[in-house]
């Protein structure tokens, strides 16, 4: 036999019953959001956005590749396996250390890449112009290879070489960058 069941008391069964699936549905959503970041959170960590290099390791923030060394943060453009290996034979940071640097470059943002990361071993860094060169900037001093100075220019073929004070980085527009942060692991990281 069934027992009969007044209309109120239904409808509180009822309310209850709607209570309880609203309560599970609001936990299996909330569950599934922190869970799905948890899950973004690893895969933001994964291998792909470090790089090994001589013993450092390039992390990737923001689409620039930074290291550490000596408790500074050195960033980059591009990671060691992005740019062309280029032979070359360079004085060590040590000749750059606490000394005036000057630089010339046809491009804004190689002359950024230097500037950046040399800022933390020169004394100071400015532009120059080099003897022989009429140079747009207005008040640009003249310099020459018995001074600290790095040329940056545009050329068919990439190279680095170095004459004296003179660090010449040279190569296609679009891979000035690259090139100039060849020198830069050269001269930094190895």
């Amino acid at each position: 036999m069934r027992k009969i069941i007044s209309k109120t008391t239904l409808e509180k069964k009822q309310r209850r019953n709607q209570l309880i699936v609203g309560i599970i549905l609001v936990v299996i959503m909330f569950s599934s959001t922190i869970g799905y970041s948890f899950v973004g959170r690893d895969t933001s960590n994964s291998d792909s956005t470090k790089i090994k290099y001589n013993g450092y390791e390039f992390n990737n923030q923001n689409n620039f590749w930074v290291v550490d060394k000596d408790r500074n943060s050195l960033i980059f453009r591009y990671n060691p396996s992005q740019v062309p290996a280029i032979s070359s034979s360079l004085n060590g940071i040590e000749s750059y250390v606490g000394k005036p640097l000057y630089i010339y470059s046809d491009d804004p943002t190689s002359y950024a890449e230097i500037s950046v990361n040399m800022g933390y071993y020169a004394l100071r860094i400015q532009s120059a112009c080099p003897e022989g060169v009429n140079c747009s900037y207005s008040n640009a001093p003249v310099k020459s290879c018995e001074d600290n100075f790095i040329i940056i220019k545009k050329s068919n073929e990439s190279s680095i070489t170095q004459d004296s004070g003179c660090v010449f980085i040279l190569s296609p527009e679009e891979q000035l960058v690259q090139t100039t942060d060849e020198f830069l692991f050269k001269l930094l990281l190895s």
